[in-house]
């Protein structure tokens, strides 16, 4: 994968990206996602990737000090549709290259973001990098603990598509471990394909 071919891809998949990431299990899985987590009014919290902006949606109303970024021109125009009104700053900009200093959030909402950018390791860095001492970044996305034979085989024609089917989360954070805390790591969807990921930063 590579910026230019994602542009392309979710170009062609913002119409009805809803329609399959937004409803029935995928809503659920959202759902509990964001269940329980520690809001505070003031938090200020960066969604890296936000798409059409269905994480947005399942927020406190309370909370407005947002800035929500995407790649995709067209997916940033779809949720911006959806807060027409709202203060929340929306942003077109590479997560692989976050225009923000050292330690400006206090949240990184990172879903189904790390396993279709073309690399997840440099995204990851960026996150802790923005995300302040003790700041957490919550992730919903999809890794493969094991890869089978079939998932090593077709996971080159996934990729066409715009996503990873067989990215490894370990590997993603190897390289941070030791600025990270592990809060909470579980299995929300398909039996463990999609998992809810909670990191603080030491």
């Amino acid at each position: 994968m590579n910026n230019k071919w994602n542009r392309l891809i979710y170009r062609l998949w913002s119409p009805v990206y809803d329609t399959f990431f937004n409803k029935g299990p995928f809503l659920r899985a959202r759902k509990e996602v964001f269940k329980s987590l520690p809001f505070q009014k003031d938090d200020k919290i960066l969604f890296v990737g936000v798409g059409t902006g269905a994480d947005i949606e399942l927020m406190p109303e309370q909370l407005l000090n947002i800035i929500a970024i995407d790649y995709s021109a067209e997916m940033l125009e779809r949720a911006k549709e959806k807060f027409p009104s709202s203060p929340i700053s929306f942003q077109q900009m590479d997560a692989q290259n976050l225009q923000y200093p050292d330690s400006s959030f206090d949240y990184v909402m990172a879903s189904l973001i790390l396993s279709v950018v073309p690399d997840s390791e440099k995204v990851f860095a960026e996150m802790i990098r923005v995300l302040r001492p003790g700041g957490q970044i919550v992730i919903f996305d999809k890794f493969s603990k094991k890869p089978s034979l079939l998932i090593k085989t077709i996971r080159p024609v996934i990729r066409i598509l715009g996503t990873d089917i067989g990215l490894s989360f370990e590997n993603t954070i190897k390289k941070q471990l030791t600025e990270l805390e592990i809060v909470e790591n579980q299995d929300v969807l398909f039996r463990g394909m999609y998992r809810k990921i909670l990191i603080r930063k030491n």
